[in-house]
């Protein structure tokens, strides 16, 4: 947690695929101080008919390179969102050549109600994971 899920063009290789989930991942360790093991990613590819990523009036050029990542976490502050903002650009760029202007980020918030990692039970309430601690059946 948190959940990131990439939306790219179709064509990158799997090994190319890997590397981006990795650097990613590096970057939210980083940002975020979350366990190792706190790793859950999705990727869908498009067709470039089926995938417009414009740059709202800022003159921000994108390329066939261009990711999309949607953030769902619990609210994790300004400070910490934007250093993964900037970490993701860094590490993205750094090991996958992908340009700061190919990379958009959007982060949708959420409580500790709002997730269940499994068994039927949303763990940040029950005390799984570090949250409120209610006694649910």
């Amino acid at each position: 947690m948190p959940l990131l899920h990439f939306h790219i063009l179709e064509g990158r290789t799997d090994a190319e695929i890997k590397t981006l989930l990795d650097a990613a991942h590096e970057a939210m360790l980083e940002a975020f101080e979350v366990p190792r093991g706190d790793r859950y990613q999705l990727v869908s590819e498009y067709k470039p008919s089926r995938m417009i990523v414009e740059d709202t009036g800022l003159g921000i050029p994108r390329t066939e390179k261009v990711v999309v990542v949607q953030m769902f976490s619990r609210p994790r502050g300004e400070e910490k969102t934007a250093l993964f903002y900037k970490l993701l650009t860094e590490y993205l760029e750094r090991e996958c050549g992908i340009s700061s202007s190919d990379v958009m980020v959007s982060v949708v918030e959420n409580e500790d109600a709002h997730w269940s990692f499994g068994l039927g039970r949303a763990q940040f309430l029950t005390g799984e994971l570090g949250g409120k601690k209610l006694h649910l059946v």
